[in-house]
Formats: C-alpha cells, sequence, structure tokens
C-alpha cells in the first residue's frame, strides 16, 4: 500500500518536532516528562525572552501545563506563586514569568539556559 501525501506530512512534521525537541533538550535528561500546571485562571503571555520587554509570541490557554527546558533570570515579576527572577524556557524562543508557573520550588528546578 503506497502511503497519501497528508500521512506522508504528518509524519514528516512529527519527525520534524521530535527533532527539534531532541536538539533543544539538555544532553542526558528528558525534559519533557515533567510537565507543571500554569495558575489556575490566567491566560499567561509568552515572551521571547525573559522579560516584558520582550514581545509576546503567544498565550497560554487557561489550565495549560507546561515542561521546563531550562531557566533563566530575567525580570522580576509578581503573580500567584509569589515574586520571582526566574523565567522558564518552554520551546526555542519561548520564555513565560516562574511566578505564573507551579513549581512547588521558589529556586531553579531545571537546568540554566546558555
Amino acid at each position: 500500500m503506497v502511503p497519501s501525501k497528508s500521512a506522508e506530512l504528518a509524519s514528516l512534521r512529527v519527525a520534524e518536532s521530535e527533532t527539534q525537541r531532541s536538539a533543544f533538550a539538555p544532553q542526558g535528561e528528558d525534559t519533557m516528562s515533567t510537565r507543571y500546571e500554569v495558575a489556575p485562571g490566567y491566560r499567561v503571555n509568552v515572551r521571547s525572552g525573559p522579560s516584558t520587554k520582550h514581545p509576546i509570541v503567544r498565550v497560554l490557554p487557561l489550565g495549560a501545563t507546561v515542561a521546563i527546558n531550562c531557566q533563566k533570570y530575567g525580570e522580576w515579576i509578581s503573580g500567584p506563586y509569589g515574586t520571582t527572577n526566574i523565567w522558564d524556557n518552554i520551546a526555542p524562543g519561548e520564555y513565560v514569568s516562574d511566578a505564573y508557573v507551579h513549581t512547588g520550588s521558589d529556586d531553579l528546578v531545571a537546568p540554566r539556559c546558555s
């Protein structure tokens, strides 16, 4: 049986996203396995860098969970989980303030971004 064009495209998209994810993840760690809840009732802005001066690239929906690839210090933000200058990298070029992510810690829970 010959695969359809749409099946081929879907397969390529999955392979491409897995390649991007594994290329971005620190070696020896499965960073995609732990997901953290975003504060209930908040649609959180995802920014291109660790401050509100960086442009918004998308908005997380209500009830979202995120995998944290790495963390970086940036602008201080106050939110439902306290005041912090930790920003969580959730995808290449995408950061959310840790003040809106329930990590259960006031410290870093992932490697520092380089």
